[in-house]
């Protein structure tokens, strides 16, 4: 499964790589998400097994789309919003892109939080934090690209402060889920999350236009700060991962 979770991975950074230098980025999302989704989900059945794996997905992808439904038909608990007919297909408004997008970045997430925090509530919010700090660098692209409008944009490019508590409490769920089916989610899943921040830092330094070093700066180092921390206590000898406590 490991094997071909890698060659997802690649898939979407290829895609990635396509959209960042298209005319038209917005045609290249659904198939990014795919290929996100199906990589987290191919990383967790290759240490949980695949029965665990699509049920943990299957459960965040259902969560994300009931935040998703509830957000814009009554603006909680992210603010007042709504999509664009951009990002197909929908159901009731909402992209299943989407909420595909909440399972597979929420594994990713989780694992990075498993390898540097105990089971409990230490380990629910740093995966919430790091599940949030991914929306750094979405909200902004997806602005960008017209996939939704904020009804009262707010100080980061746009971007309520209430969207990121918003987020914050549904990554929480997650969480919770995830600690459920997944307690070992490994490695592979850390890979993910790193490779997601290092494609987005570089696309807002240097490949988007125009450029924008702000949400570069403060969503690389967001992720690329927890990233670290992952990778350090997994690579440390005289350290175990967390969830090997």
């Amino acid at each position: 499964m490991t094997k071909l979770g890698t060659a997802f991975l690649a898939a979407m950074v290829t895609l990635q790589v396509v959209s960042g230098l298209s005319e038209r980025p917005a045609a290249y999302t659904t198939a990014i998400v795919v290929a996100l989704a199906t990589c987290a989900t191919c990383f967790a059945a290759a240490t949980a097994g695949p029965r665990r794996a699509v049920a943990a997905l299957a459960g965040a992808v259902a969560v994300g789309y009931m935040a998703e439904l509830v957000g814009v038909t009554t603006g909680f608990p992210f603010g007042a919003y709504h999509y664009t007919g951009l990002l197909q297909p929908q159901v009731a408004g909402v992209p299943v892109a989407v909420a595909l997008a909440w399972g597979g970045m929420g594994l990713a997430a989780h694992a990075v939080a498993a390898a540097i925090a105990a089971p409990g509530w230490r380990r629910i919010a740093a995966g919430a934090v790091a599940l949030t700090a991914w929306d750094l660098f979405l909200d902004p692209q997806m602005l960008r690209m017209g996939l939704w409008v904020w009804e009262h944009p707010g100080p980061y490019r746009d971007v309520p402060l209430t969207n990121f508590a918003g987020w914050l409490l549904v990554s929480a769920l997650l969480m919770l889920l995830f600690e459920r089916l997944l307690p070992t989610p490994g490695r592979a899943l850390v890979t993910l999350y790193t490779a997601m921040a290092v494609m987005e830092t570089v696309a807002f330094a240097a490949v988007f236009r125009p450029t924008d070093p702000l949400v570069a700066v403060t969503g690389g180092l967001a992720m690329g700060g927890l990233a670290t921390a992952a990778w350090i206590r997994m690579r440390d000898p005289n350290r175990s991962p967390a969830w090997q406590k």
